[in-house]
């Protein structure tokens, strides 16, 4: 039989190094844009809650950021808490609210379509986190497209 003769890990080791940075640093140059879109279910995967890191990283490099949320994407923009709308029932419960509220609170906006809200998940606009701008289905792909004329960074994030 196998004997493990190595130490067990201890608080405080590292598997990695992650000081090494291999890459530039990339920075925004004025005026540059970014838009990561969401067409995925809140809660379905760990991408809803990753991207919404990655727009923060995105604004924090001086790209003027913005968050489509359309399609099952919706579902990442409504108030959530449990007993009551705030109240985390465990921890890690409402990061993805915190995350967009922060995202928002650094100067990112937020788009949410109407349609996906009402038609598809049955919320209306009170439903959403406050400072999230609900948009007409018709300005889902313009606001796309916008951004595409503009020489944006566009990161779409999809889930089935």
């Amino acid at each position: 039989m196998p004997e493990v003769t190595a130490p067990a890990h201890q608080k405080g080791d590292y598997f990695v190094n992650y000081e090494e940075k291999v890459f530039e640093d990339v920075k925004a140059k004025p005026g540059e844009k970014a838009l990561v879109t969401f067409h995925t279910v809140a809660f379905e995967g760990s991408i809803g809650l990753v991207n919404l890191l990655q727009a923060t990283r995105l604004l924090r490099k001086g790209f003027e950021t913005s968050v489509l949320l359309y399609g099952p994407g919706v579902t990442l923009g409504i108030q959530r808490g449990f007993p009551t709308l705030g109240d985390e029932a465990f921890p890690g419960h409402l990061a993805m609210n915190n995350q967009i509220v922060k995202f928002m609170g650094e100067g990112g906006k937020v788009y949410a379509c109407r349609f996906a809200l009402q038609a598809l998940y049955g919320h209306g606009e009170p439903s959403l986190i406050a400072g999230i701008t609900p948009i007409n289905p018709l300005d889902v792909m313009d606001l796309i497209l916008i951004h595409r004329r503009d020489g944006a960074f566009i990161l779409n994030t999809w889930t089935l």
